[in-house]
């Protein structure tokens, strides 16, 4: 295993000693998991679908329940 120095403020050292105590883990453990937690969502977010990058926005405004596959709100569009 590699070895990895950092340097953290003492808020966030008294927080991470915290945080790995609640969880019963060493702060090093802590660190790895949130470094994979991290490195996972940016992989997601480079190989997610569009729609799973705005899944949070499907429904969130009014209007029709079928804009997707109903030509008729396409007539005159580019006119």
């Amino acid at each position: 295993m590699n070895t990895m120095s950092l340097k953290v403020s003492d808020t966030l050292a008294a927080e991470l000693a915290e945080a790995a105590n609640r969880r019963g883990i060493s702060k090093s453990q802590l660190v790895r998991e949130a470094i994979r937690t991290v490195l996972r969502e940016d992989e997601s977010a480079r190989t997610g679908s569009g729609l799973s990058r705005v899944a949070d926005l499907v429904g969130a405004f009014p209007g029709p329940s079928d804009l997707s596959v109903n030509r008729k709100y396409l007539e005159g569009l580019g006119e």
